[in-house]
């Protein structure tokens, strides 16, 4: 165990030992101290852009796909919401039992514009529960292509911003590896793939090429960057999207390029919408 770690001013060390971040005597494990530093540095990005929408004159709205214990959405509530009376925070979980917790703990600690809702991230996109028009859409290591579905509801619900840490995107490795021989002997720049190590590699990379190109096909501007140090998480790439409404012109046929070389056409319906 180690000593408590330096805290951002008015940070609620009571939050931080309910999400069992800190002990009951306030330790901290290595594990959470990843944990946090994460979480800490997201908000550090996420921050910027509620600046700019309380300037607006805008109640910032913000939903949290895949959110799991909600670390994301009670330390950003209680850094931002909390010291002002208005804006919300939507955590999206398929695990009852996670929303359930989290909707326990809001009450407890008085945050009462947070809302939990039981459901995954794909149905998330219709749900009459959630508002119309969001502001920001979170999804931190949403797995696969939970990913790809917060974008989708992103773009089905007209968010101002898109924060994404991408996790483990495993689909497009799974083509990549199922049309492997048919790519060899098209091009060699099959062998970038060939082994199955590789294939993941190669797959996440591209996963994310598309995903920012699908993006800017909508009139996004798109950045990324590092989210923490790679000794922290391996799983290190944040995707943030700014909407401008100016859409890149060539960004759709990038995609069909791309996917048409790669053998991967049966993921269009994925990446061009």
């Amino acid at each position: 165990m180690s000593s408590l770690p330096d805290l951002r001013p008015g940070q609620s060390i009571e939050l931080l030992k309910e999400l069992h971040i800190l002990t009951r005597d306030g330790k901290i494990n290595q594990d959470s101290r990843r944990k946090l530093k994460q979480v800490r540095h997201l908000c550090q990005f996420i921050e910027p852009l509620l600046d700019e929408l309380v300037a607006a004159n805008a109640g910032p709205t913000l939903v949290d796909h895949g959110a799991g214990k909600s670390y994301l959405g009670f330390i950003l509530y209680d850094q931002f919401f909390q010291p002002r009376d208005h804006g919300h925070i939507y955590g999206i979980e398929a695990r009852a039992e996670l929303v359930d917790r989290s909707c326990r703990l809001a009450e407890r600690l008085g945050f009462a514009r947070m809302s939990f809702h039981n459901l995954r991230v794909a149905a998330a996109l219709d749900a009459a529960e959630l508002p119309a028009h969001v502001d920001i859409v979170t999804a931190l290591h949403a797995c696969d292509t939970a990913t790809d579905d917060a974008i989708r509801f992103a773009l089905h619900r007209q968010a101002r911003f898109i924060v994404l840490a991408p996790c483990c995107q495993a689909e497009v490795a799974a083509h990549l590896r199922q049309n492997k021989s048919a790519a060899l002997a098209a091009t060699p720049l099959a062998e970038l793939w060939r082994h199955p190590l590789h294939s993941r590699e190669f797959g996440s990379q591209l996963t994310n090429v598309l995903r920012g190109l699908l993006l800017e096909a909508h009139g996004y501007q798109v950045t990324v960057t590092e989210l923490v140090g790679w000794e922290h998480s391996l799983k290190n790439e944040l995707i943030i999207a700014r909407h401008l409404g100016t859409r890149r012109g060539n960004a759709a046929d990038r995609i069909e390029q791309i996917l048409r070389q790669l053998h991967l056409e049966e993921l269009r319906d994925r990446f061009i919408y």
